[in-house]
């Protein structure tokens, strides 16, 4: 199981979409609830979680797990 997971605002939902996918595999009314369901998504794949601002800008970017992220910075 390979592929990152984007959140990501579009026609007024926030969706999650794993990559290399054609459709999104979840909808949410809401950021939290679609950047959750994402962050969850991602744990159990063991990949990256990238979260878009509604403007389509990355806000943030999380690899699972912790461990695996490539940057040597703190936090």
């Amino acid at each position: 199981m390979k592929g990152d997971v984007e959140t990501y605002h579009e026609n007024g939902t926030w969706k999650n979409k794993v990559e290399g996918n054609s459709q999104a595999s979840s909808t949410h009314d809401t950021k939290d609830a679609a950047s959750a369901k994402g962050r969850e998504m991602a744990a159990e794949r063991g990949v990256e979680h990238i979260i878009r601002k509604q403007d389509g800008t990355i806000g943030e970017r999380n690899t699972y797990p912790r461990e695996r992220d490539p940057r040597n910075v703190p936090g």
